[in-house]
C-alpha cells in the first residue's frame, strides 16, 4: 500500500534544513577542523584554524550564517517507490521551503534568473533538485547550500582509459593547485569517476556529503582517497592558502560504470564550511 505524503511536509522540512545547514556545521566537519589544529605545522596555519573554529562557535551560538555566501541550494531527494506525493508539485514545495528559509533567516539571496542578464530572483530560488527513486516508503532529504568560492573551482576532465590511476591523480592535483586559496581551504574534495560527464559531476557532489574520515567501501578506491589526500596536503597551500600541511580534510571518491572509451573525472570542492543537513520522512 502506498504511503501518502503531502508536499507541504517536504516544504517545511526543506525550510528547516536550510535554516540549520547555514548556521550549524555538521559535527564531523567541526571535529575534523579541531583535530587538524594539532597536525598543522605552520603557526599561521594554526592561527587560521583557530579563527575558523571561533567562527563555527559564534555562528552556532548566535544563530548567524557560517559564511556570508549562503550559497545556491542543492537538494538531494531519495524518494521511496512506495510513496505517493500529494497536495501539489514537489518542485514548487522545495523552492517554497528555500524561499521561506532565506527570508526568515535573513540569508543572502544570491541567485540570478538568467545567467546572461543577471537579474536577482530576490528569494534564492530556484534550488537544484536531484531525485533518486529508491526502495521503501520513506523520503530522505539532504540540503547542501553551495557557496561559489568553492563551486567556481570545480573541474571536469574527460580522460582516456589509458590515463588510468596516475592520470586521475594528476587531474586532481592540477585542480587543487590551480584552485589555490580560492575555495577557502582546508577543503573537502569530492571526486566522481565514471558514468558520463554529467553523472561524474553529480557523483562528485554527493561525495562531499560523506562523513569526514569515512572511506569508500571498495578497498582500491579507499587507497586512492588516502593517497590523494596525502599528496594534496604536501602542496603547501594550507589553511586559507597561507601555507601549511593541512590543505584538505578529506578526499571522497565515488565511482560508477562507464564506457570502454572513456574515463570521466569530475572534481567538486567544498570550503572549510562544508554545510549540509539531512532528514528522513
Amino acid at each position: 500500500m502506498l504511503r501518502k505524503i503531502d508536499v507541504s511536509i517536504i516544504k517545511n522540512k526543506v525550510k528547516e534544513l536550510c535554516l540549520a545547514a547555514n548556521v550549524v556545521l555538521p559535527k564531523d566537519v567541526e571535529q575534523s577542523i579541531c583535530r587538524v589544529c594539532s597536525q598543522e605545522k605552520s603557526e599561521l596555519g594554526k592561527f587560521t584554524l583557530k579563527i575558523l573554529k571561533e567562527n563555527i562557535d559564534i555562528a552556532r551560538d548566535n544563530n548567524l550564517p557560517l559564511c556570508q555566501d549562503t550559497g545556491m541550494v542543492i537538494v538531494f531527494l531519495e524518494l521511496g517507490q512506495e510513496v505517493a506525493l500529494v497536495g501539489g508539485d514537489v518542485n514548487d514545495a522545495v523552492n517554497m521551503g528555500v524561499k521561506e528559509a532565506y527570508s526568515e533567516g535573513f540569508f543572502r539571496k544570491s541567485i540570478v534568473s538568467d545567467p546572461i542578464k543577471r537579474e536577482n530572483t530576490k528569494d534564492n530560488t530556484p534550488a537544484i533538485l536531484y531525485t533518486d527513486i529508491v526502495f521503501g516508503n520513506k523520503i530522505k532529504i539532504t540540503v547542501m547550500p553551495k557557496g561559489f568560492g568553492s563551486e567556481n573551482m570545480g573541474r571536469v576532465f574527460m580522460l582516456k582509459p589509458s590515463d588510468g590511476k596516475e592520470g586521475i591523480k594528476n587531474a586532481v592535483l592540477r585542480a587543487v593547485k590551480e584552485a589555490g586559496a580560492n575555495p577557502c581551504p582546508p577543503i573537502i574534495l569530492g571526486v566522481g569517476i565514471g558514468g558520463t560527464m554529467d553523472k561524474a559531476s553529480v557523483l562528485s557532489k554527493k561525495a562531499l556529503l560523506r562523513e569526514v574520515g569515512k572511506h569508500n567501501n571498495l578497498e582500491h578506491i579507499s587507497v586512492l582517497e588516502k593517497e590523494f589526500l596525502d599528496a594534496i596536503n604536501d602542496l603547501d597551500i594550507g589553511p586559507a592558502g597561507f601555507g601549511g600541511n593541512v590543505t584538505a580534510l578529506a578526499v571522497n571518491i565515488e565511482i560508477f560504470p562507464t564506457h570502454i572509451a572513456g574515463l570521466p573525472v569530475a572534481i567538486s570542492f567544498s570550503c572549510h564550511s562544508a554545510r549540509h543537513a539531512e532528514a528522513v520522512l
